[in-house]
Order: C-alpha cells, then sequence, then structure tokens
C-alpha cells in the first residue's frame, strides 16, 4: 500500500472516531434531558396528587364557589394528559409547549382558588388546608428547581448540536434541538407591579 492510501485511511478512522464520540456525547446529553424532566414529573405528579385533597378540604367552606373547584380539577387533567404526552416524547416542543400552556392553566386556577380562600378565615385556620398549602408551595419551589436544571441541560445539548464541527454529525443523526421550558406563569403574574402614590 501507498503512502497516500495509509494516509486517507488514517484520515477516515480520525473521522470515523471523532463521529462516533460526538454521537455518544449528543446521546449522552439528550438522556441528561430526559432524567432532568423525569424529575420535573416526579413534582408534577406529586403536585397533582396534592390538589384533589386541597380541592375537597376547600369543599365544605366554599360550597358556592363550585365553578372555582371545578375549574382547577379541569386544569389539573388537563396538565395531567399533557405531561403524559411530554412523557411519551420527551424531544417533542410541541408536546412542551402545551404542557407548558396546561400549567399556566393549572396555576392560575390554583392562584383564584387559594384567593378566594383567603376570603374565609376558617378554611384558612383549618390545619389540613394550611399542611397542603405548604406541601404545595414546597412542591413548586422543587418544580422551579427542576425547570432550571432541565432548561440548562437543553442549552447544553442545544450548543453542543448547534456548534461545527459537531453540527455536522448532528444533522446527519438528526438531532433536533431540545425544547426549552418556558415560565408558566401568565402575563399578569409576571408584570411588574404599578406603584402609584396619591395626593
Amino acid at each position: 500500500m501507498s503512502a497516500t492510501a495509509w494516509i486517507v485511511l488514517g484520515v477516515i478512522a480520525v473521522l470515523v472516531v471523532w463521529g462516533v464520540s460526538v454521537y455518544n456525547r449528543l446521546v449522552q446529553l439528550r438522556n441528561r434531558i430526559a432524567n432532568a424532566f423525569g424529575q420535573i414529573d416526579v413534582q408534577l405528579k406529586r403536585r397533582y396528587d396534592l390538589i384533589p385533597n386541597l380541592v375537597e378540604v376547600a369543599k365544605g367552606y366554599l360550597a358556592h364557589e363550585a365553578a372555582t373547584l371545578e375549574a382547577v380539577i379541569r386544569a389539573r387533567g388537563q396538565a395531567q394528559g399533557a405531561a403524559a404526552a411530554v412523557r411519551a416524547e420527551p424531544g417533542s416542543a410541541s408536546a412542551m409547549g402545551a404542557l407548558a400552556a396546561a400549567e399556566g392553566v393549572l396555576g392560575g386556577s390554583l392562584g383564584r382558588l387559594m384567593v378566594v380562600a383567603e376570603s374565609y378565615p376558617e378554611l384558612k385556620a383549618d390545619a389540613t388546608m394550611q399542611s397542603l398549602s405548604e406541601e404545595l408551595t414546597s412542591t413548586e419551589n422543587r418544580l422551579g428547581f427542576a425547570r432550571q436544571a432541565y432548561n440548562d441541560q437543553a442549552l447544553e445539548f442545544n450548543d453542543a448540536a448547534t456548534q461545527f464541527p459537531d453540527l455536522v454529525v448532528a444533522r446527519l443523526l438528526g438531532f433536533a434541538p431540545a425544547p426549552m421550558l418556558e415560565s408558566t406563569r401568565s402575563e399578569e403574574e409576571r408584570a411588574a407591579p404599578q406603584v402609584r402614590f396619591t395626593s
């Protein structure tokens, strides 16, 4: 074999080793994203399990607020369905968007329930309601941290899959960008509070 043939074989071998290592790294990063969503899913399940108990406690006090309670249960069902869709297809941007939207509706309806509950001192003072509210707040905090961890993993994957030369392997092997989780808070919740002084 000539020296040129050996050089060509050497270059091909280096490219194959490089391609395999890039592929393995992208798979590892994609698996980390799935793991990060798994942590979100655990907290979502915990949250979904707490909501019926919260509604049940509130029912006795809020008999004439049935629409608020029904909205919470309906939003919970939609959010559970959206979470199941993401579990089935973690890389789907549309499924992730649907989950964010469903979580936004659920958060809004839970917020309305808490505002209504504030109007009922007996309900506010109920030990079970206080305990469930604290559990829900703790779960919301954990969800926030889990969402941040997910977005960190998605960013790392997206950076790796879109930087040259790894971009070549990512495109050739069909690695789509990972969707980022956006805030599930409504526009009103995100808006900065307006301070006005009256004279």
